[in-house]
């Protein structure tokens, strides 16, 4: 069984007031949903830590800014300090997206993909995509679509050709003018 991802993130207990905005793009650059999470206030700061660097990746005022492509195998998460800065981007490879209850989601393929602002390149939880191809969560197919997509992106995001990244700041501040209105 996939874990599904909501992009209101409403099960999420470490944010303790938030703000959750949607919309649905059919642009030529952008076909899909992006929702929008400002955080108000937290239980506690979260930190990751990759490889030699500890990132903060929410605390109060930060925002995540989320893209639900259509017809994708991948949604794109972005992650802005209380500054409005970048702290990463982040890439769920996912068997697909959907809407529920008018709530944007996404299918969880295990494999993920972070982009830093400088540059740097983690690639994620394959020994979790093995696992779950071994225990039965996931057949063949659905093992060779993640494999496929993260080689697809990661080919894209070295070529500065995942273009997807440069909209996140234009639509984190649309979907932020909205609720100003």
């Amino acid at each position: 069984m996939l874990k599904r991802k909501y992009g209101d993130r409403s099960e999420w207990k470490r944010v303790l007031k938030r703000q959750y905005s949607q919309t649905f793009l059919d642009t030529k650059e952008f076909k899909g949903y992006v929702t929008l999470l400002k955080v108000h206030k937290v239980r506690e700061p979260l930190f990751v830590k990759y490889v030699e660097k500890t990132v903060c990746i929410v605390d109060d005022g930060y925002i995540w800014l989320q893209h639900f492509p259509a017809e994708e195998h991948y949604s794109l998460t972005t992650m802005f300090d209380s500054e409005g800065k970048v702290v990463q981007w982040y890439v769920d490879i996912c068997l697909e997206c959907g809407l529920e209850n008018n709530v944007p989601w996404m299918d969880d393929l295990f494999l993920d993909i972070i982009i830093l602002p400088t540059g740097e390149v983690i690639e994620k939880d394959a020994d979790e995509l093995d696992e779950a191809l071994s225990k039965g969560m996931i057949d063949e197919s659905q093992y060779k679509i993640a494999w496929k997509e993260a080689n697809r992106l990661l080919k894209l995001i070295d070529n500065n050709d995942f273009d997807l990244i440069k909209l996140s700041k234009p639509h984190k501040d649309m979907l932020l003018n909205r609720k100003n209105e």
